[in-house]
């Protein structure tokens, strides 16, 4: 990678206002009606517990990706926070479809790179680089994803953010973040630096340009979801554009309103339970959601 690289952050939030909607939904509470809770993230009081909680849903959110077609080769990668120690990180082993992994595949290690427990076998450098980043810079996010998918390579070349044209892409409204360089494989620190500082303070999505997609999240589960969701948006932005006919971009108004409930923590956690469970029922005993 050369040290000439020339780095350019830019912070897209698509004309966000900063005050917020007087008449914002409440987040989840939302979503369901019927004299009924919708359940959201559970609680735990042992960091031990909720360490293999975890780890399952991110065995999940592997298995998810990888039946959505989100694999290449070893690239990709899924990080979570550890509870018992916050300064380090659980990540995918290096090499091992995303289909295969269980909890128990799953590897821990340190801001160094050394692995410190769990599955002691190698991982993904360019992939600790770009996680270990994240998490030093950021203490709220808790889980980061990233994979070579078809939409997101095909639309990160041309170094824009998607455009507000549905319901689903409001969820993305000025949580996206571009980064517009590309320095090859992410291999130096600097490089994975350059990277958590795109994402800035409220950043939850980016897109690399000439790379993918970057999602992150206060639990693996809203961090998978923004992944699956942003990817398909990236699917329908190509598609519209093919189309070449003129667009209707969804108000600022609008759209600001719809985030309230699609770009909430609870509501993104909440949205990637179906597909969760739905790989606890093919995985025959294999995942489980750990609490």
């Amino acid at each position: 990678m050369s040290s000439t690289t020339t780095t350019i952050v830019q912070d897209v939030q698509l004309h966000a206002k900063h005050n917020e909607a007087s008449d914002s939904p409440a987040g989840l509470s939302a979503c369901g009606t019927g004299g009924y809770p919708v359940p959201g993230v559970p609680k735990f009081d042992d960091p031990y517990k909720k360490r293999q909680w975890q780890l399952e849903h991110m065995a999940g959110a592997f298995r998810v990706f990888a039946r959505k077609g989100f694999t290449e080769g070893t690239a990709g990668h899924i990080s979570v926070r550890d509870p018992v120690e916050p300064s380090t990180f659980w990540i995918n082993p290096l090499g091992k479809h995303f289909g295969l992994l269980k909890a128990s595949d799953m590897v821990h290690v340190n801001e160094e790179g050394q692995v410190i427990g769990g599955n002691k076998v190698a991982v993904n450098a360019a992939g600790f680089m770009i996680h270990s980043a994240i998490h030093k810079a950021r203490p709220d996010i808790h889980a980061a994803c990233h994979a070579h998918s078809p939409a997101g390579k095909a639309w990160s070349t041309f170094g824009r953010p998607v455009e507000i044209l549905n319901q689903d892409s409001c969820t993305f409204y000025a949580i996206q973040r571009v980064y517009q360089s590309f320095g090859g494989v992410v291999l130096e620190a600097d490089e994975g630096k350059r990277l958590a500082e795109t994402l800035g303070k409220d950043g939850r999505v980016a897109i690399l340009q000439n790379h993918g997609l970057l999602t992150a999240g206060s639990t693996v589960d809203e961090a998978a979801y923004l992944f699956t969701s942003l990817e398909r948006t990236c699917e329908v932005q190509l598609m519209v554009d093919a189309a070449k006919l003129p667009k209707n971009i969804i108000g600022d108004k609008e759209a600001e309103y719809t985030a309230k409930v699609n770009a909430d923590p609870e509501t993104l956690y909440y949205e990637f339970q179906t597909d969760f469970e739905y790989e606890i029922w093919k995985s025959k005993g294999e995942l489980s959601k750990g609490e």
